[in-house]
């Protein structure tokens, strides 16, 4: 009797074992790829990414590569893992063959902010999603326009090193400027980096350069941070409003501080929280649903008024 029982047990946890691997199985398996933590938005992007992860019924793997060499090789893993798709922070040019070897294996690729370009056989396999960078260079020359009520000298704190980044948000500012505030003057575009000792020391300089500056458009929010410091040690009071943009929890909670009470200082979101979503859309596809293969996230200007919506304390950005 006692070894019929033990045989039924057995028996009872084999097959309950044997379903547990079925539902496993069952689960959409994704690879997600990101490069090594060089800066806190690339560092957020990362914990967005296994937040959406955690957050869904479903088995993935999360890798980070420091180069194009190591992110092929981790595509090529992946492909021998079985995974159903692939979300990818493509930073690097050189993984298209490895891509391609993905998508002829079956495997959709959600991009996140930059498109690996594979053969456009591949395109129903593709989709992206990536922040609006006119829009924010737009709504930023939007906002300074309302802070000036329409006239002023401004500077831009810019980084052409950064390609369409750079170019594209600029232009963004460019065109309100010249549709709808024609009386503020952009008196120097300074090239600068997304870092906020490059803001500090160009900010340092543009002040002994201009007796006056009445806002700043700049493109990072980590420049801004450097920026910011700069204008609060010179004692200068002429500066009214700067932008930014990333989604840097310091600098929110920058906007929240008395310290700053006399400048409107400002973000345009280009989130690295966007990744959420790439990871949610995958599966999606995955599970069947028709989803468009090219998402902009639109800009949302962050400044006091609303800078407590966006705090998040876990984030490591």
């Amino acid at each position: 009797m006692k070894k019929l029982l033990a045989l039924v047990l057995a028996l009872m946890l084999a097959v309950g074992m044997m379903s547990f691997a079925s539902a496993e199985e069952d689960k959409p398996y994704i690879g997600i790829l990101a490069p090594a933590t060089t800066h806190g938005w690339v560092g957020g992007v990362a914990y967005y990414a296994q937040v959406a992860a955690d957050s869904l019924d479903i088995k993935y793997e999360f890798l980070t590569s420091s180069d194009a060499e190591e992110m092929s090789s981790q595509i090529e893993t992946l492909i021998g893992l079985g995974v159903d798709a692939i979300v990818v922070w493509p930073q690097f040019t050189g993984v298209e063959t490895a891509a391609e070897k993905a998508l002829e294996a079956g495997i959709k690729i959600y991009n996140f902010d930059m498109i690996i370009n594979v053969d456009e056989k591949y395109a129903d396999s593709m989709y992206m999603l990536t922040g609006d960078n006119y829009g924010m260079g737009y709504e930023g020359g939007r906002y300074i326009a309302e802070k000036l009520e329409g006239a002023g000298k401004v500077i831009a704190l810019c980084k052409p090193a950064a390609g369409n980044v750079n170019d594209d948000r600029m232009q963004g500012f460019k065109d309100y400027i010249a549709e709808n505030a024609p009386d503020i003057e952009l008196i120097a575009e300074i090239a600068s980096d997304f870092t906020r000792e490059a803001g500090l020391n160009d900010m340092t300089a543009a002040l002994t350069a201009y007796s006056e500056i009445d806002a700043v458009f700049s493109l990072d929010d980590e420049t801004s941070i450097g920026a910011l410091q700069a204008i609060i040690e010179s004692g200068r009071t002429d500066v009214k409003a700067i932008t930014g943009g990333g989604g840097c929890q310091e600098y929110f909670n920058m906007m929240l501080n008395e310290t700053y009470a006399n400048i409107w200082v400002a973000s345009a979101t280009y989130s690295p929280s966007m990744i959420k979503s790439c990871v949610e859309n995958v599966v999606a596809v995955l599970q069947g649903e028709e989803i468009k293969h090219l998402v902009i996230d639109s800009t949302t200007i962050v400044d006091r008024d609303n800078a407590a919506e966006f705090l998040d304390a876990n984030t490591p950005y």
